[in-house]
This record gives C-alpha cells, sequence and structure tokens, in this order.
C-alpha cells in the first residue's frame, strides 16, 4: 500500500478472502458455460445465489428474446439460443451518492480441438498461482473479482452514499446480446468498470469488429473436365487478395491508444467452405471473417468499405464481372466505445491500483477486439475495461490466470468502488 486509507477502506481490503477468491474461480470454470449454452443460464443461477447470500438487491431475469431481436439497435448474435437471463446485483443504497457498475459476462468460447488441451478444458487445473481452463482469465477470473470485491465491501460493513452494482450478462462472445438487454431493463450507472483481461493497463476504448459473410459462385463439372467448369474457389483468390490490400488501407495513421498493435484493426477470413464432393468442381465458396472498425468510426461505412472493395475486385475479374460476389452481415455486429478523455474514472482506477501495488500506474490503451464496452457507452456510461488475466490466452488451449492477479483486481475495485460510491 501507498496511500493512507480511511478505516473503511483498510477494513474492506483487510475483508478481501485470497482463499475464498480461489475456490470460487475453480466452481465458476466447472460450469461448461459456452455461448448459447444451457451451462450458460446454469451459471447465471449460480451467481444469483452468490449475490443473494451478501443481501443484495438482486434481479434475476429471462430476456424476452423475440422482441430483443426485433429491436432496431439489436446488436446481433452468432450462437443458436433459446434463452438468456439477466442478473443484476446492487448494494442497498442509503444516501444519494453515485453509483458504479462493475460488468463482466459469463459466456466461453467452445473449448476447439481437445487434443491439444491437456486435460478436460471444464476441469481447471491448478499449477502453484496458475489456474488452467477455458474461461480463466476470458472472464470468470473478473467475474470473480466483482463478486469477490463486493463480498469484501459488505463485510467491511460499509454503508455507501452511492451504489456499487454487478451487472453479469450473457452473450457477450457473440454480440452482446447480454448486456443490450440489461441496458434496456433501465439499469445504469454514472461509471463502470468491465473486468476484461487488461494485464495490468486501462483499457479505456474498444476497436469494433463486424462478422462479414462473401458468396462467391462458380460454375460445377465433373473433375475430370475441370476445364468445362469455373472453381469458386479460384474465383475466390482475387477477392481475397483485395481484402488484404483494404486492411492495408484502414490500419494507416491509426488512433494513438491503437499504436502498440502491429495491426490494430485486422481484417481476417475465418472460415471458407467450398464444394460437396471431391471429384466435383466446386460451385459455391463461402468466407466468412469479421472486419475490424476504427475508433470512432460509423460502422456503417467500414461495411460500405468492404462491399466496395469486394464489388471492385469482382468488377475487374472475368468470371466474377457478370456473377459477382455478394457480403452480407450476419452474426456479431461490435461498433467502437472509449471514455471520453480525461474523464476521472481512469484516474480513479489507475489511482487505486497504484495504491494497491505500490507499483507504476497502469498504462492507458486500447483494444482492438470488440466488447460490451461500446454498448455502456453508447448508453451514456462512461466505461473503461480493467481485470485480471492476459488476453493473448484467451480463446485458446493454453488459456489461464495468476489468481495473485485476480486478488490485486478485486482489491483494486474495493478502493475505487468505495472511493466512488462514498461512505457515511
Amino acid at each position: 500500500m501507498t496511500a493512507s486509507l480511511s478505516d473503511v477502506e483498510a477494513t474492506a481490503l483487510a475483508a478481501v478472502d485470497e482463499a475464498a477468491i480461489a475456490h470460487l474461480l475453480l466452481e465458476l470454470l466447472a460450469v461448461p458455460s459456452v455461448t448459447g449454452s444451457a451451462a450458460e443460464s446454469e451459471l447465471q443461477h449460480v451467481l444469483a445465489r452468490h449475490l443473494e447470500r451478501m443481501d443484495l438487491e438482486v434481479d434475476l431475469w429471462s430476456m424476452n428474446l423475440p422482441e430483443l431481436r426485433e429491436h432496431p439497435r439489436f446488436p446481433g448474435c452468432e450462437a443458436p439460443r433459446t434463452e438468456a437471463w439477466g442478473l443484476v446485483g446492487g448494494t442497498p443504497q442509503v444516501g444519494d451518492g453515485p453509483s458504479l457498475v462493475l460488468q463482466g459476462h459469463v459466456d466461453v468460447v467452445p473449448p476447439g480441438d481437445l487434443a491439444q488441451w491437456p486435460g478436460d478444458p471444464f476441469q481447471p487445473r491448478v499449477t502453484g498461482d496458475v489456474v488452467h481452463a477455458r474461461g480463466a482469465c476470458d472472464m470468470k477470473a473478473g467475474v470473480v473479482a466483482i463478486l469477490a470485491a463486493l463480498a469484501a465491501i459488505r463485510a467491511a460493513g460499509a454503508r455507501l452514499r452511492g451504489q456499487v452494482s454487478a451487472h453479469f450478462v450473457v452473450s457477450e462472445e457473440d454480440g452482446g446480446l447480454g448486456a443490450f438487454g440489461t441496458l434496456l431493463r433501465g439499469y445504469t450507472g454514472d461509471a463502470c468498470v468491465i473486468t476484461e483481461p487488461t494485464s495490468g493497463a486501462l483499457m479505456t476504448a474498444n476497436a469494433g469488429a463486424l462478422t462479414f459473410r462473401i458468396d462467391v459462385p462458380g460454375r460445377a463439372t465433373h473433375g475430370s473436365t475441370r476445364y468445362a467448369g469455373v472453381s469458386a474457389i479460384d474465383a475466390y483468390l482475387p477477392v481475397h487478395r483485395a481484402l488484404a490490400r483494404l486492411e492495408a488501407r484502414r490500419n494507416t495513421g491509426a488512433d494513438p491508444l491503437m499504436s502498440r498493435y502491429p495491426i490494430p484493426y485486422p481484417l481476417s477470413v475465418g472460415t471458407v467452405q467450398a464444394g460437396d464432393w471431391a471429384s466435383s468442381v466446386p460451385d459455391l465458396l463461402v468466407a466468412e471473417g469479421r472486419l475490424g472498425v476504427r475508433l470512432g468510426e460509423d460502422p456503417a461505412r467500414a461495411r460500405n468499405e468492404l462491399e466496395a472493395c469486394v464489388a471492385e475486385a469482382c468488377a475487374a475479374d472475368p468470371w466474377l464481372r457478370s456473377r459477382p460476389a455478394t457480403v452480407t452481415w450476419p452474426g456479431g455486429q461490435f461498433a467502437s466505445g472509449r471514455l471520453p478523455a480525461g474523464h476521472p474514472l481512469a484516474s480513479l482506477v489507475a489511482d487505486a491500483h497504484v495504491d494497491v501495488t505500490g507499483g507504476p500506474r497502469p498504462a492507458e490503451q486500447g483494444a482492438p477486439y470488440g466488447s460490451d464496452l461500446r454498448l455502456y457507452a453508447g448508453a451514456g456510461i462512461p466505461t473503461l475495461q480493467y481485470g485480471p488475466g492476459d488476453v493473448t490466452l484467451a480463446h485458446g488451449p493454453r488459456e489461464s490466470v495468476h489468481v495473485s492477479e485476480v486478488v490485486t483486481v478485486t482489491r483494486t475495485l474495493v478502493l475505487a468502488a468505495l472511493r466512488m460510491v462514498g461512505t457515511k
């Protein structure tokens, strides 16, 4: 500690239970809460019980999916689902102080190739201080930090002038349906901290990401007479090269917050599917990927640029000129978002981090991926990301987190929350 603490701050920090943090992390990681699965809903009910045991004001509700999907600002989704649960828990408010939202998503991506994991991805393994499992850093460690911070504040008996609330949301990985539904239900705050993995940095901006699909036509024939047909694979190649040139153009003059990344706004093709028989020339290729959205850029402009790029490539190709590829936009549609320059939330969290660690102030930077930040910022709630874990380990078989990082973030959240909402 580097600063003199108030009595309530010291008491709350002393109430941070490191053993309970480790135990809770293992409990949550054992729930395979893949986006859209029944276990995603199960975890929301598990977390609701934890919030209720703290004697918080808890709202657990089943979201009206048809109504949300018809909303003009619906952020899109990719995973099939039949239900979605919202969950908010808030401290009792005994004054007129400001409110702080601590937000985390409960869903995780599928584990992928199980052969690349040293064991079951949903049976966490502990090596010293490190916990290894799907969702360890993205972002159940952050969810645990929120729960542990609230538990410490409650255990300290702090009487808050304002309110600290937890928003636990589903469907972040495929568009943000959970956060969208939570905000639409009327939950708001004067500021928000999302505990995504940031390796100790403050992420005050997020680039966006738009999922695209490109259908490229060919002409089928028997493989032995391929010269009589046109392979959709060959037809796609000039489009792919044009996308690479578009990525290069869109990454000139990036915002300083994104300067640490070799490619601040990546354009990547994630899946390519063509053909249905080995001895046939494929008559359709479907390429799906994601287009990075620059900070402050209208997503419609980004979509227009990619569509124009594909149209130009088709116009220059003898086959595609008369039968151009088509572009559609399924799945998640993440706009960019950022904390207003100079907003005191950044200093609040940075000062708390320094007071906890005794180290240097955390760096302030942007993130090259989409997240729920843009939904909270778009709702007028100043938001940043600060949480345990290294995002480069997310979505892969090496996903892990140091419990000590979770403890540090928990302590920082305790101080930041108490200082923002005030005590009586």
